[in-house]
């Protein structure tokens, strides 16, 4: 592609007929090999130039196989997003509705979670597949708000023949990235898409503003699961002798004893209990606390290799209507209470300790293999509070972790409201 030309074309004021004529100009040029008036902007030019090299048909439609109802469903309970759609729905409602736009949030894999907007625009996005569960990555519909932020990391407007897809010509979006606070990872995009005509060039720094807040919100929320560990660890902390801390899963610390307060603390994707060699601390004893860890650094400084200190897991299934599992280390023991399906998902681990797949865990509580999805789910639910005990690939108790259930004198009380095979046994009617 030809781009020399002095002047770059895109939507830096209001639109006209002469930037949009401009654009179109520029985007034939730069399909066939021309020499336009103007150059594409920086950002959109890297853009096609990865078009061009995926080999993305200019022509194709948008269309893409929709997220199934219940994917669509897992990837919305899954993400933080969920809790943030108050927010971004009342920042941006006011003016998604007086521009005529919709306001769509997606994940981090360009797959649209949420939709809303005016509703005949909504009718005119579903033409172009700009629906819930659609895919809207570079790599699915080309150059386009959502895909690009994905593709770079930044906010980004992309305006009407701007987009690699001739379908899209004639719509102009504004995207921004949300990231997690707690390790930088983009998580989703917002974005806010309409008609060219209808687009202000405002809407860019609105939906990038909008998009900053949400960050700012999960770092508050951060911060009070953070608060919360500090309560539980700042006791057990006060009976540990030498050096230790109290860190939540990503490594941010919530308590410190016998050393100098730390930053976050890099924790390797594979952290477990036991004894742990951490570089900026030397050889460590781990431990499982509800959302986080309790390190000991060991004072004698030896090197890595030691033994690993076992965790012992009480499944308290002796009641009729509540469950509970209990989680004891070195330093302490936690509890946490369990809903129905938890306390069937844990029964069923603790009775295949070699571990369970997905599939394997749907037939056992529904009978049916197929009910991957809401296993999956599930599982991700109680991974977030128990994911220190637990492994997967398969699902299962991690290895050293010693597991006793408490059953109910009378064995027809186990779990009285389950009508899983695995808890009832074969043959049992619903």
């Amino acid at each position: 592609m030809r781009t020399g030309a002095p002047r770059t074309a895109g939507l830096d004021a209001r639109h006209t007929q002469e930037t949009a004529r401009a654009l179109h100009g520029l985007r034939e040029a730069a399909l066939t090999g021309g020499r336009p008036e103007l150059a594409a902007r920086p950002v959109i030019d890297a853009s096609w130039q990865r078009m061009f090299r995926a080999g993305i048909d200019p022509e194709q439609d948008t269309r893409s196989v929709l997220l199934g109802t219940e994917e669509l469903e897992h990837r919305r309970r899954a993400t933080q997003l969920s809790g943030l759609l108050p927010t971004l729905s009342q920042e941006l409602a006011p003016a998604v509705d007086a521009s005529m736009q919709v306001m769509v949030v997606t994940d981090a894999e360009g797959r649209v979670l949420w939709r809303s907007g005016n509703r005949a625009t909504m009718r005119k996005a579903d033409r172009i597949c700009l629906a819930e569960g659609a895919a809207w990555s570079e790599g699915a519909t080309g150059t386009n708000a959502v895909g690009t932020v994905l593709a770079t990391g930044r906010a980004v407007q992309v305006h009407s023949a701007e987009h690699f897809v001739r379908t899209l010509r004639n719509w102009t979006c504004a995207a921004a990235p949300i990231h997690d606070p707690r390790d930088g990872r983009l998580i989703g995009v917002l974005d806010v898409s309409g008609p060219d005509s209808t687009f202000h060039p405002a809407m860019l720094a609105l939906v990038d503003s909008v998009a900053r807040l949400a960050t700012a919100e999960l770092q508050k929320r951060h911060l009070v699961t953070v608060d919360r560990l500090r309560s539980v660890g700042s006791p057990i902390l006060s009976r540990v002798g030498g050096r230790a801390l109290v860190v939540d899963a990503h490594g941010w610390p919530a308590a410190v004893t016998g050393m100098p307060p730390t930053d976050r603390l890099p924790l390797p994707k594979s952290f477990a209990a036991g004894r742990v060699w951490l570089p900026s601390l030397g050889m460590c004893t781990v431990e499982p606390l509800p959302g986080g860890w309790l390190i000991r650094l060991d004072e004698e400084g030896t090197e890595p290799g030691g033994g690993t200190p076992t965790s012992r897991v009480v499944l308290d299934l002796s009641g009729r209507r509540r469950w509970s599992v209990t989680v004891s280390g070195a330093s302490g023991s936690w509890t946490q209470e369990l809903t129905p399906r938890h306390a069937e998902l844990l029964y069923v681990l603790s009775l295949h300790r070699e571990g369970r797949t997905a599939a394997e865990l749907a037939d056992g509580l529904f009978g049916d293999a197929t009910r991957t999805v809401t296993v999956r789910a599930e599982m991700s639910r109680v991974r977030r509070r128990l994911a220190e005990i637990l492994a997967h690939r398969p699902y299962r108790f991690a290895e050293g972790v010693e597991v006793e259930v408490i059953r109910p004198a009378d064995p027809t009380d186990l779990l009285p409201h389950s009508t899983a095979p695995a808890v009832r046994g074969p043959g049992t009617p619903p």
